[in-house]
Formats: structure tokens, sequence, C-alpha cells
């Protein structure tokens, strides 16, 4: 199989399964699909490579938007942006590492830059700088306006480490299994 055709297959693997993930966990809450995503992202990236997990971590937002599972359009690209911090720093700083120790310090410095990306894209300038804007326009609406803060603080963060953790977990047997 060539490398293109491979990178497609996994790519469209990881999506399949995002998606799925997304609509199977919504009910369940922001703390199960949260975590569900990220653990898509981190495998995405460490398993077929930056380019995958740029995809994965860029149509992520956007499907969960178009599932009801994302809270505003203006979110989607603050999300985005976030998601592609975590899959970049995880694969610059653990790669095909086999090292745990390596994957550990990716998977928390990735998780905490991720949070800070979101905090500071959403709660900072989304619902501090641009609110007024976007209330007097239509596009936010005030509850929204008060809960986006709530959404966009800690549980980004708890729901970044768990989903890295348990990719840390899945990655040496899916390699394995893979023979990556």
């Amino acid at each position: 199989m060539s490398k293109k055709v491979r990178w497609i297959t996994e790519t469209a693997v990881m999506l399949a399964l995002l998606v799925t993930l997304q609509a199977l966990t919504k009910p369940a809450g922001q703390l199960v699909t949260g975590s569900c995503v990220n653990a898509v992202l981190a495998v995405s990236v460490l398993l077929a490579g930056l380019g995958s997990g740029i995809t994965v971590a860029v149509l992520s937002p956007v499907l969960a938007y178009l599932l009801g599972v994302a809270p505003q359009l203006v979110t989607v690209p603050a999300i985005m942006v976030g998601n592609t911090v975590l899959v970049v720093l995880l694969y610059f700083i653990a790669g095909d590492c086999a090292s745990v120790g390596k994957r550990v310090a990716a998977w928390l410095v990735a998780a905490i830059a991720k949070f800070a990306t979101l905090y500071l894209l959403v709660v900072k300038l989304i619902c501090g700088v641009m609110a007024p804007s976007l209330l007097a326009s239509g596009t936010l609406k005030e509850p929204m306006l008060k809960m986006l803060p709530t959404m966009f603080s800690l549980p980004q963060l708890i729901t970044a480490l768990i989903g890295g953790g348990v990719a840390m977990l899945m990655i040496p047997v899916l390699r394995k299994a893979l023979h990556k």
C-alpha cells in the first residue's frame, strides 16, 4: 500500500472513530465526550503522523458542531486552534518515541497548552473582548456567554489529561498490533 493511501485510510478511520464517539457520548456530557475526542486526537497524531493529527484536529469541532456537540459556531475556530496545539506539541515532543517519560512529558505539556489556548481564545477573547459585538449582532446570546467560560476553563484541562492518558496507554499496544 502506498504511503498516501495508508495516510488517507488511517485518517479516515480516525475521523470515523471520532464521529462515532462524539455521537455516542454526547448524552454523557463534556467530560466523557471531550476525553474521547482528546484520546482520538492523540492516537491520530502519534500513530498516523502530523498530517493526520492536524486533519482530525481541524475537522473535529466542525463535526462536533454538525452533531450538536460544540456549543456555538463562534467557538469552532478556537477549538480548531486548541486541538492543533495539542497534536503539534504531542508530535514534536513525543513523536514516535518509545520512551514512557518523553510521552508523559509530551502529554502533560500538550494538555496544559491546549487548555491555555482555549481559555485565552474563548474565555478572554470571545467572552471578553468580543462579547459586546457578538451580543449586539446576535451571534452569541447572554446565557451562552455565561456558560462558555465554565466549559472552556478547567474542564478542558481535565478532558485533555484524561484523553491523553488513555491514548498514552493505548499507543504501545496499538503500535505493536500495527507493527509500527
